[in-house]
């Protein structure tokens, strides 16, 4: 039985590493899933455990209860942790290297501590792309034969309709906005395009700065549309001019390949790994920069039925089935 650590529900109420869990466990048929929240979105398993969460659990080793223990062929963290036990065979899954890119101090110090003792016990680890592959060898540097790259996959919401909404001005930004995501340059591109409006969804509300800096730049041409489900998201997508994605570094970057199943243009960095998962099915700037944001926004038009068919095979790479199916066979390597 597989052993799911579901730390990651207390430490964050949604993003892109309870999306990645949540896929895979509901396809799993029997699990184990240790819970830290009794309102879990993600445990659907009849073996369940419910451990009360406190400020130091994160930094700890996961406990397995006695009754499900000898039960145990596989333990899987949701967030780099590794078993009580270190005879049972453990899976993890690194995202990024943000972190070690881009936060200094001591909460670079705990993260890497926690981080890299889940790596060098795990008899396996996924990463979500070759880039955080190449990235985990730098930082972290393991017997590479333990290392297995599985895609993120896009959930099937993200659609072309039959009866297409009307297409808008809107370049959309999507996800979180602070310091290498450069949600400033995007502004400062949407300046130089005055024909175009800004659409901003999730990454919590604009703050004072944000806020101000936007009527200034921005006065009448920006939205912020909160946090969006699948559904509605898409339909942001699909009447949209195009998604701007100006972020310098993604572990793996989930909202371009959403955008593309979703047949809208994106406009991003040719950095970490945005090439990879967007192929060449999107506009690749050489570096973050607003200049050639705007200018890659002003070819859109020309460009967007190419970008479209072009965005659509592309996004066909990537699906949760194909992720679930690779994880399993980790799995079964182990049992």
């Amino acid at each position: 039985m597989v052993v799911y650590d579901g730390i990651i529900e207390s430490l964050q109420s949604g993003g892109g590493v309870s999306v990645v869990f949540n896929e895979i466990v509901s396809r799993m048929d029997s699990y184990l899933y240790i819970s830290y929240n009794i309102d879990s979105k993600i445990a659907k398993s009849e073996y369940n455990q419910v451990d009360k969460f406190t400020f130091l659990e994160r930094y700890k080793r996961c406990r397995i209860s006695r009754n499900v223990y000898k039960r145990t062929s596989i333990f899987h963290s949701t967030y780099y942790r590794v078993p009580s036990d270190r005879s049972i065979p453990t899976v993890t899954t690194v995202h990024d290297f943000t972190y070690e890119n881009f936060v200094k101090g001591p909460a670079n110090w705990v993260h890497c501590w926690q981080k890299y003792r889940a790596i060098k016990h795990s008899d396996i680890v996924i990463c979500v792309s070759h880039n955080t592959a190449r990235d985990l060898m730098h930082y972290c540097p393991i017997d590479p034969s333990k290392i297995r790259v599985i895609h993120n996959g896009v959930s099937e919401s993200y659609h072309v309709p039959p009866d297409l909404p009307a297409k808008t001005n809107e370049v959309l930004f999507v996800g979180a906005r602070a310091g290498y995501k450069n949600f400033e340059l995007a502004v400062d591109a949407l300046v130089k395009r005055p024909e175009l409006s800004l659409s901003i969804v999730g990454g919590g509300p604009l703050s004072e700065t944000e806020q101000q800096r936007l009527d200034a730049c921005l006065t009448g041409r920006y939205t912020w549309l909160g946090r969006l489900s699948d559904e509605e998201l898409n339909l942001a997508y699909n009447r949209a001019y195009a998604l701007l994605y100006p972020s310098s570094y993604e572990g793996f970057g989930i909202p371009i390949i959403e955008a593309m199943r979703a047949g809208c243009p994106v406009v991003a960095v040719n950095a970490s790994s945005i090439p990879e998962v967007a192929g060449n099915a999107a506009i690749l700037t050489n570096y973050a920069d607003a200049e050639l944001f705007s200018n890659a926004l002003l070819s859109v038009s020309e460009k967007r039925e190419a970008l479209v068919i072009a965005g659509l095979e592309q996004a066909k790479k990537f699906s949760w089935d194909k992720c679930f199916e690779e994880t399993l066979q980790v799995y079964k390597e182990l049992m």
